[in-house]
């Protein structure tokens, strides 16, 4: 795993790396931040945790639901859908946290917040039908 370049951490890799380093690696990331996001699993009530692009909005993070434009929404999604409790890894800090749906005047302005950091959401929205979801995490306190 030594001398694995940041750039090429993805998927379960990019989640052990995170969590041994406490994000040292994998925080930073193709020039954006990554946090973990961990839902339980719909249909296993397992949890499965995602490396995910975020930007804070106040207390709150945003996250987007993109599935790289795919017509449908990435598993995550579905997940805090149905159970909106999570948890959430920003570097060393773990905290538990209430997810939801953007609403549409709140999609207005955390729309650009996250192109503004990751341009392809653009391109991936343009791929699909569908309206690419942003997601609130609201940390417990």
């Amino acid at each position: 795993m030594r001398g694995t370049s940041l750039h090429m951490l993805y998927g379960k890799e990019h989640v052990q790396r995170y969590r041994e380093t406490d994000g040292e690696e994998g925080h930073d990331w193709r020039g954006t931040t990554v946090l973990l996001l961990t839902t339980t699993g719909r249909k296993s009530g397992r949890p499965y945790t995602t490396p995910l692009i975020y930007q804070r909005h106040g207390d709150d993070y945003v996250i987007v639901a993109s599935k790289g434009g795919a017509p449908e929404d990435p598993d995550w999604y579905l997940n805090l859908k149905d159970d909106p409790e999570v948890e959430v890894q920003v570097r060393g800090q773990r905290f538990q946290a209430h997810s939801r749906t953007a609403t549409s005047e709140e999609r207005r302005d955390l729309w650009p917040l996250m192109t503004n950091t990751w341009p392809s959401y653009n391109d991936y929205q343009r791929k699909t039908t569908r309206e690419i979801p942003v997601v609130v995490l609201e940390p417990r306190t």
